[in-house]
């Protein structure tokens, strides 16, 4: 099957689930919009997800997608790199501004991969799993949280935390490369790369990055210094 054996077809599958990341990078970006004003409304959302069956569903989806994109990067790497033998190293031309981060998708790809684990460690396997685990709360520096009130877990892991604030900051960063070339490659793989939109998409892209890296790291500081919304 062509999708999954030739180099085109694995390009467009790691395509389309970066797509789909991004999709839920949104979804989670509106949600800690939403801890910003109201840490009460973020515990509405976080008791609406718990570990219903929609929600287990969509973190076992997201989780298909995150290996399904990390895997395929890394096939085409080797492939990329198998094909370019001696002349790997050689600087080819590619769209201005991105030359860093298209060389180093891998490398970021590890970074924010890495940073993840971090983040389902401190958030994810505190409630959700907990839950699964037949807990309904979880104990944090001597109290007991709620699995349920993820209002609390931010102010546990952000308010006053300087390491883990720049942690999450430098994930942000590398974050941005990634999508700043990863977005622009997925678009122009589907075919949307006709020569009046090639530039368009390049400007979008770092748009696109731009808006959901900023406003997460701008949200981090937020909970680093005041917690979340009253």
């Amino acid at each position: 099957m062509w999708l999954l054996n030739s180099s085109i077809g694995k390009k467009l599958i790691m395509s389309i689930s970066g797509l789909f990341l991004i999709l839920f990078l949104l979804f989670h970006l509106c949600m800690n919009i939403a801890a910003v004003f109201s840490g009460e409304a973020y515990n509405v959302i976080c008791g609406l997800l718990g570990s219903n069956w929609y929600a287990l569903v969509g973190t076992l989806v997201l989780a298909a997608g995150v290996v399904v994109h990390f895997v395929y990067a890394i096939i085409l790497t080797l492939q990329n790199r198998k094909a370019r033998g001696n002349d790997r190293y050689a600087i080819n031309a590619r769209p201005k501004g991105v030359e860093w981060a298209s060389q180093n998708m891998l490398v970021l790809g590890l970074i924010v991969i890495l940073f993840m684990v971090l983040h389902f460690t401190q958030f994810w396997y505190n409630m959700m799993f907990a839950e699964l685990m037949g807990h309904h709360e979880v104990t944090l520096g001597g109290a007991a949280i709620a699995t349920t009130h993820g209002a609390e877990f931010i102010d546990y892991f952000f308010k006053g935390n300087i390491v883990n604030t720049v942690l999450y900051l430098v994930w942000f960063a590398a974050l941005w490369f990634h999508l700043t070339h990863g977005f622009w490659s997925a678009i122009h793989t589907i075919g949307w790369n006709n020569t009046i939109w090639l530039n368009r998409w390049e400007c979008i892209s770092k748009w696109v990055a731009t808006i959901i890296c900023g406003l997460f790291a701008v949200i981090t500081v937020i909970f680093f210094l005041n917690g979340v919304g009253a």
